[in-house]
């Protein structure tokens, strides 16, 4: 075992009896710099974070599970609320042929018996068949990108000398790249986080080079294609009823668009605006949208531009995020929510220091969220789910805000203190934190757009930046619809394929191409991203 230095325990061990015998050698004091500057760096953590020992421990190693019964031994998810105990049932994590449903299916027909025969076992009934087949799952791998050579046959005349070539098939003689292969590294780029040197090294090591340079080119001219379903997409969102905001930070290096970098030392320009990727999953009743956006601007900003875009005889949305107000539009008005998850979390962090006081306020956020999980089990409409939060959660809320009160007036708590700072963020943000006990379809907390979020994080962590603007555009373009297509359970590859070969039908019916109203066979449950 090793401590965060680097040095390993027996050596420290053998280090700290060379001490108290006086014993010290030169390579002692290399290893004494390393000890002191580990300590220095600890203190300095202490000092300029405040962090208890338990926070400590997660900068150092990482962060754990913050669900209930990990952060408080006692708040072990009970029966009643349908959550499962015990080991997982036999099987778990395997998937049945009805879960293809992107699979290709190919009917088998009985070689020895037919419909209509009688039966070869008892000779007295007729063989019928069944309108459920028996399904026979078989996978195979291939690369990502397929390639054929067509050896076309070349016939040259004897007398005259010219030559006869075989004609290759049309779509192999019209162009080089099917419309599929840009949607697979888009997928692949923009979905899943793999970046073209990856895959341009995937490829090789196949036999089916696809050099990074052509992939930038497909998904660039594939991104052009899709730019007005992307426009239909923003048109739509901004008529949306509930709109889910989060943001995080994207570095774009040629921000000005010419061939020159930002600075070496960026930290010594502070008038270089950060950058960001801004998620907004917009929510109707039978649809939702996916828009990324990055640049300069915050969510605020990004929002006045996407309510730009809406209808003056809609009502104000309801705006989910976190209680940052730099993701408040500035000049449209919303109906703000704020996510009941950040300030569950900010005592996550305390639950050491304050077990107690923990354990009540963790309680209460488990018994609304079972009651959220119960009211979607049961599929109560919008206002049928106010009303039973009204009902078993609203009294909840009211006392914890009671209880934060009386901590501080009964002198228990202090204000600023750690504790004291996750009660003041509570009753700061009372109204928007409970804005599910007044009005209809307003969320509990920004889970989901979170989750959207980190497939630009995906990207940020494997390909650290976008070169250009222009790349960051065709990211935010691509990252949007494919998104989108899995939130209305839309087979992303089939679409993005079916667009780009069909450019002209989607000019003239464009709404018809929307990822809501595109015919594909969907799967049973549209997932999130």
């Amino acid at each position: 075992m090793s401590t965060p230095s680097g040095v390993k325990g027996e050596e420290l061990e053998a280090l700290r009896l060379r001490v108290q015998t006086r014993q010290l050698d030169d390579s002692d004091f290399a290893v004494l710099a390393k000890l002191i500057a580990m300590v220095q760096t600890l203190a300095t953590l202490l000092e300029r974070k405040k962090a208890s020992i338990a926070r400590l421990r997660k900068m150092l190693f990482g962060t754990r599970s913050e669900k209930s019964a990990t952060v408080v031994s006692s708040l072990a998810p009970a029966s009643r609320h349908g959550q499962r105990e015990g080991p997982p049932a036999k099987g778990h994590g395997r998937h049945g042929a009805e879960a293809y449903w992107g699979a290709r299916r190919v009917e088998v027909p009985h070689t020895e018996m037919k419909s209509g025969e009688r039966c070869p076992e008892c000779g007295n009934g007729n063989l019928y068949r069944l309108k459920k087949p028996s399904p026979v799952l078989w996978l195979e791998g291939k690369a990502p990108v397929q390639a054929t050579v067509y050896d076309c046959e070349m016939l040259r005349c004897s007398g005259c000398g010219k030559v006869f070539t075989a004609q290759a098939p049309s779509d192999a003689s019209q162009k080089k790249y099917d419309e599929s292969v840009g949607s697979v590294v888009a997928l692949l780029r923009y979905g899943n986080g793999l970046p073209f040197f990856r895959l341009q090294q995937l490829q090789r090591s196949m036999g089916v080079p696809l050099p990074a340079s052509v992939q930038w080119q497909l998904v660039k001219q594939k991104a052009q294609s899709l730019k007005p379903v992307h426009e239909a997409l923003c048109r739509d969102a901004a008529q949306a009823e509930l709109m889910r905001v989060d943001d995080t930070t994207m570095t774009i290096l040629q921000r000005d668009g010419g061939r020159n970098t930002l600075p070496e030392h960026p930290v010594q320009n502070p008038e270089k605006k950060m950058t960001r990727t801004t998620a907004i999953v917009a929510s109707s009743l039978d649809r939702q949208s996916v828009i990324y956006t990055t640049g300069g601007s915050q969510a605020g900003d990004n929002m006045d531009r996407l309510l730009a875009q809406r209808s003056a005889a809609q009502p104000a949305p309801i705006q989910m995020c976190d209680g940052l107000s730099a993701n408040l539009p500035k000049r449209f008005q919303v109906i703000l929510a704020n996510c009941l998850a950040h300030a569950r979390r900010r005592f996550v962090d305390l639950a050491q220091p304050f077990p107690r006081e923990v354990e009540l306020v963790l309680y209460v956020f488990q018994c609304i969220y079972a009651n959220e999980e119960e009211a979607m089990r049961a599929e109560l409409v919008a206002q049928q789910r106010l009303e039973f939060h009204q009902l078993r959660s609203a009294f909840l809320m009211e006392g914890l805000f009671d209880w934060m009160h009386g901590q501080f007036s009964s002198k228990r708590v202090e204000p600023n203190s750690q504790l004291g700072e996750a009660f003041l963020y509570m009753i700061k943000h009372r109204e928007p934190l409970t804005l599910f006990l007044r009005v209809a379809n307003a969320p509990l907390d920004n889970n989901l757009c979170e989750r959207i979020l980190k497939r630009a994080i995906l990207h940020r962590k494997n390909s650290l930046f976008y070169k250009t603007c222009t790349g960051a555009e065709v990211g935010d373009l691509l990252m949007s619809v494919i998104s989108t297509c899995t939130m209305n359970g839309v087979n992303p590859l089939e679409y993005l394929t079916d667009v780009e070969r069909h450019t002209a039908e989607v000019a003239q019916d464009l709404e018809s191409w929307l990822p809501w109203n595109y015919a594909v066979k969907p799967p049973s449950k549209a997932q999130p991203p």
